[in-house]
């Protein structure tokens, strides 16, 4: 893909790409005021501090980045979270412990650098991973799900309702195209067809997937759909209506994020603290 530079900017470039740094940003923007020490208190995701987020979501980018720039040193990364048994411990130090500002200011520098090439890049570039390779689209995508949904349980610890983008397509999409794979991933048969899916955008405009049905289908809002895809909310926390038993079957498993099946909060468990709490 060819792309016009102005200052650091390609004038073409994925629209993922400027996705992925706008929510990088806007994650900053809720962060930046903090004090060091409230980076150390527990999110409701596993216990993971906002400490613990920033370092995942930094270490991650860079792998990412590593993708376009340094094949050999992704796979080296790989390895080392596997003799390490986790990635928690690589992603620890691989920022020497920072925490705090410190590492906002190492997150958010990684992230405009990790914007930036994949900004530059063929959307349709094969680039390794883990598992199977992926274009260079899916990689970028998969760093604005990520963002997005560990973000979720900063601003829910922080007391704070997002004001979410029409971005979040991109995340409604991955869990759009990832109906297949989570029946798959837990060794179920996938049933056909896939429920019809509208979704009501923060601009109000309307996403429909599949084909129209009465029977089996999914209606409310966007940002509630991405929460249940990404699992950052249990389906019985959100307003979402849902018919018919495929349609309740998948939305109480669904899962847009790679790796073995997860199981979703329980109800109750995720959603907007109050300073009281």
């Amino acid at each position: 893909m060819s792309a016009k530079i102005e200052g650091n900017r390609p004038t073409a470039a994925m629209d993922q790409a400027q996705d992925f740094l706008d929510e990088s940003k806007a994650l900053h923007a809720l962060i930046a005021p903090l004090e060091d020490e409230a980076f150390g208190q527990s999110t409701a995701f596993k216990g993971w501090t906002i400490n613990d987020v920033l370092r995942h979501l930094h270490y991650w980018n860079w792998m990412a980045w590593l993708q376009l720039n340094d094949e050999a040193l992704l796979v080296a990364q790989m390895k080392e979270i596997a003799r390490a048994g986790g990635m928690r411990p690589v992603e620890t130090a691989h920022v020497d412990g920072a925490a705090g500002q410190a590492l906002v200011a190492l997150w958010r520098a990684q992230a405009e650098r990790t914007a930036d090439v994949f900004a530059m890049a063929d959307p349709k570039a094969r680039l390794k991973w883990a598992g199977p390779d992926m274009s260079a689209r899916s990689s970028i995508t998969a760093r604005l799900m990520e963002t997005w949904a560990h973000g979720q349980e900063v601003y829910d610890q922080l007391g704070v309702v997002r004001e979410n983008k029409d971005r979040i397509r991109n995340i409604v999409v991955l869990g759009i195209n990832t109906f297949g794979w989570t029946f798959r991933n837990r060794k179920l048969d996938v049933p056909e067809p896939m429920p019809f899916v509208s979704l009501t955008a923060p601009s109000g405009e309307v996403w429909t997937y599949g084909a129209p049905s009465d029977a089996e289908r999914i209606e409310g809002r966007a940002d509630e759909f991405a929460q249940v895809v990404t699992q950052t909310r249990n389906i019985a926390d959100t307003e979402l209506k849902v018919t018919g038993p495929v349609a309740t079957q998948w939305m109480g498993f669904a899962q847009c994020f790679a790796g073995a099946p997860e199981e979703p909060p329980a109800p109750g468990v995720r959603h907007t603290m109050t300073p009281q709490q």
